[in-house]
């Protein structure tokens, strides 16, 4: 075809022109004009490796290949016409035959193209025509991959997008038909079964009121992941699920700057306590994009660290030196371990975190949350990074939870007093879909039939999915400075009792919702920042920095988990508050236990007062 294009492009130079006054000598002439194109089209072809198969067929790359031989081409042969005894053709003709070769064979390899791809397209006949809710990059991603499977089971017709920019957007025969709200009559008008929500990050306001209006038309809603759950940036066709209530309710916009994270990622020995845990398994699984020199994951919950090595890896022989069984508790074994293996950035997320039943064991709470958190912290010296995995209930708390964490908090603050790393907490609400949360108790109910149980009508708690908490997570530990916490922003609040109508309505069949009252500790508003702390955001505009008060580990160790709770609670009390007189200043006096010292500084304040 190639060849045929150089023949007409110079035939057609020639005859217009002598203005179609050709004589047997002209012919002649411009036959071997024609002879010696294709040769030069042939030889430089091949040295472009044009035509052993290299590039895909119509593509750019081919493109450029085909303009690059065409131009030598032509100059060479310009060249052999100016130099030959004779003159062959007139001067313009490899000049005006090459353009016009150059055209046909474009024209050529986009009929081919184009036919190609018809072929490829579904099946009008079996395939579900759809609509594609954002023509923005996820978008035409998804139609690219929808349109090269003939027995693909969507057949997309149009796309949907707010912007005004787009209304007349056309993608490979399919165009931007309208907005959101032309939504209903574009799926009357394209008889569409489907409407596919293809914008990658989108926040949940939106995602309810495209699903609501295509409901209300009678169509199916399916929807893309976001992109912190598509770790490798990559849409296709097999990414298409239905609506989780984790998208209804938990996407946010967020901004990553990727090169902070990587530089201190990359190359290094990381470190996850509770790597088997809901955040922490999300933790590895993006940490491990970032290509650490080692991921150790740690957790004393063998099953769990299958999960997640099975997640990472696709098996889980759990013989790797990188999965470690072991429990915070000890603190000898956890010596050992940072002893030896030497991490450089520690992502503490292992915690007890159940509000009712750390409410019946405190106990269990000091050893676990504030113990082990000051042995990992002590085990911590000498480390470049380490972050507190926190909690909202951790401001102005009011559960064992909340002041164990707050404790929690305030030694990582010491420690960033203390050490020569960067020590940090990253605080953050609820988080959709995590082990135990209350989304998982809502959908297990609802499969079970109901009812759905909710404390109180009116309680609300921020929420956000794990993959967008743990990305900014990790962007929080990039920027945060010693003894800050990091404030993720969560949004606005969500009633519990919209989730468990949500969670409702996807259920297959009708599902009742009580309300049992608010337990011991509960409170109705989750709160992000506590008494005296602001919401500034001096670098990243999602994640707030606030100050905590440090706290000495001395104080911390004389708590006693075996205490009745009407004693030990008052002292998780006291270490959560920040005084003017800290106990550290009265460590030397011959308090026996944190209750004395409790009562002691009690008694001087009401003098005081």
């Amino acid at each position: 075809m190639d060849a045929a294009a150089w023949a007409f492009g110079l035939s057609a130079a020639v005859f217009t022109r002598y203005e179609f006054a050709m004589t047997p000598t002209r012919f002649g002439r411009t036959a071997l004009v024609v002879a010696l194109a294709i040769c030069l089209q042939a030889i430089i072809g091949y040295a472009h490796l044009l035509y052993q198969g290299r590039y895909r067929f119509g593509s750019f790359e081919e493109v450029r290949g085909v303009t690059l031989t065409v131009l030598l081409a032509m100059v060479a042969l310009l060249g052999i016409d100016l130099v030959a005894p004779v003159r062959l053709v007139p001067g313009s003709t490899p000049v005006v035959g090459g353009m016009v070769a150059l055209v046909v064979m474009f024209g050529v390899r986009y009929l081919r193209r184009l036919q190609r791809e018809r072929a490829s397209r579904p099946d009008t006949d079996h395939a579900t025509p759809v609509l594609l809710f954002g023509a923005g990059s996820a978008g035409h991603d998804l139609l690219r991959s929808m349109l090269r499977d003939p027995q693909g089971r969507y057949l997309p017709v149009g796309f949907v997008d707010d912007d005004p920019a787009k209304r007349y957007l056309r993608s490979q025969r399919v165009a931007v038909l309208g907005t959101r709200t032309d939504l209903e009559a574009i799926i009357a008008a394209k008889k569409a079964r489907t409407v596919v929500f293809s914008v990658a990050n989108a926040d949940a306001e939106l995602v309810r009121d495209v699903r609501d209006r295509t409901l209300r038309a009678g169509a199916t809603f399916k929807i893309l992941p976001s992109v912190s759950e598509l770790l490798d940036g990559r849409v296709s066709v097999g990414d298409i699920r239905d609506v989780q209530v984790t998208d209804l309710l938990g996407r946010h916009q967020l901004e990553t700057d990727i090169d902070t994270i990587a530089g201190y990622l990359t190359g290094k020995r990381v470190l996850v306590t509770g790597a088997g845990g809901s955040i922490g398994s999300e933790l590895c699984r993006q940490i491990h994009r970032f290509k650490p020199a080692e991921l150790l994951m740690l957790d004393r919950d063998e099953s769990a660290l299958h999960a997640v090595e099975l997640s990472l890896h696709g098996k889980a022989l759990l013989d790797s030196p990188d999965t470690i069984l072991a429990d915070l508790r000890d603190t000898e074994t956890i010596r050992h371990i940072f002893a030896t293996r030497r991490p450089q950035v520690v992502f503490h997320a292992a915690a007890l975190k159940h509000l009712p039943l750390l409410e019946q064991y405190p106990g269990e709470a000091v050893q676990t949350n504030v113990w082990g958190t000051l042995t990992v912290l002590e085990a911590s010296a000498g480390v470049e990074r380490f972050v507190n995995i926190s909690t909202d209930k951790a401001a102005n708390p009011q559960s064992v939870l909340g002041y164990s964490k707050r404790i929690a908090e305030r030694l990582t603050a010491h420690a960033a007093r203390t050490g020569t790393g960067v020590f940090l907490n990253v605080r953050f609400g609820n988080v959709l879909g995590s082990r135990g949360s209350v989304l998982t108790a809502f959908t297990a109910q609802a499969a079970a039939g109901g009812p759905i149980t909710v404390t109180h009508p009116d309680v609300t708690r921020y929420f956000m999915t794990v993959q967008e908490a743990v990305q900014l997570v990790i962007q929080a530990a990039a920027i945060g400075s010693g003894g800050e916490a990091l404030v993720l922003e969560m949004g606005s609040p969500v009633r519990i009792a919209d989730v468990a109508r949500q969670i409702a309505d996807l259920a297959p069949h009708p599902v009742d919702i009580t309300y049992t009252g608010l337990r011991p500790g509960e409170k109705l508003h989750e709160e992000l920042f506590g008494d005296g702390e602001h919401d500034v955001r001096p670098i990243h505009p999602l994640i707030s920095h606030v100050d905590v008060p440090p706290l000495d580990p001395t104080q911390a160790r004389a708590l006693d988990p075996y205490a009745p709770a009407n004693t030990l609670v008052p002292e998780l009390i006291w270490l959560c508050q920040p005084r003017t007189r800290p106990l550290a200043a009265t460590a030397h006096t011959p308090y026996r236990t944190i209750a004395e010292a409790v009562r002691q500084t009690e008694h001087h304040e009401v003098r005081s007062a």
